[in-house]
């Protein structure tokens, strides 16, 4: 069984996954580590449960999302893995984060480039690359179809979805992502979103103002 563990990082409170098995076979996804102190606490962690970090995964590459790239670059030797079309966004964030106040570490440059449908693999188990744009043009989403999860990223929160209005963001995509991939999900699928509590499939399907 994957276990799911969340970090809140950064002013933005954004969700760092680490994703492991039992025998300590870690992923970690969207690093954004900010300060020294959620560094610190994202290390000792791995260190205490033995786990052994094989791949790292940006769902997005807006800086709250990628702010500790480099650091697991660094700790871990992993590059991130993203879509292409977020390539982009990641190169812009060594320019716009000082504007924001972020003290950012440039990420390392990825050589490995997802596709939706394509496969991550820890230890046994595996999750399902979704392409999700609409917040950001190569926005993905992970499923894991056993345990019935999905890392979400910014595309569907509790009572609301992702933004749009930041460079390349498309609202319409953003609907159509969710409503052709998301939306087929099952009911029951619990959703992990880069921000704020989990939700279900089923919870946003009745509830969601946006998806009326």
């Amino acid at each position: 069984m994957l276990t799911v563990k969340i970090f809140k990082c950064n002013r933005f409170q954004e969700n760092t996954f680490l994703l492991y098995d039992e025998y300590g076979v870690c992923l970690i996804v969207d690093p954004g580590m900010e300060t020294a102190e959620e560094r610190d606490d994202l290390v000792r962690f791995i260190e205490r449960y033995a786990l052994k970090p094989v791949r790292l995964i940006n769902t997005h590459c807006h800086v709250d999302h990628v702010m500790g790239n480099r650091f697991i670059f660094n700790r871990y030797g992993l590059l991130p893995e993203i879509h292409l079309d977020e390539l982009p966004m990641l190169d812009s964030v060594v320019d716009y984060a000082p504007t924001m106040g972020f003290d950012y570490d440039s990420s390392p440059v990825p050589q490995v480039f997802l596709e939706d449908g394509d496969e991550i693999v820890v230890g046994k188990y595996v999750l399902k690359i979704m392409l999700t744009p609409g917040h950001s043009p190569g926005h993905v989403c992970l499923y894991q179809p056993e345990q019935n999860f999905l890392i979400g990223g910014d595309v569907l929160f509790r009572g609301g979805i992702g933004r749009t209005d930041l460079p390349q963001g498309n609202y319409k995509d953003l609907l159509y992502s969710i409503e052709t991939k998301l939306l087929g999900l099952p009911d029951d699928c619990v959703v992990y979103p880069g921000h704020g509590e989990d939700t279900t499939i089923g919870f946003e399907r009745a509830h969601n103002p946006f998806l009326k």
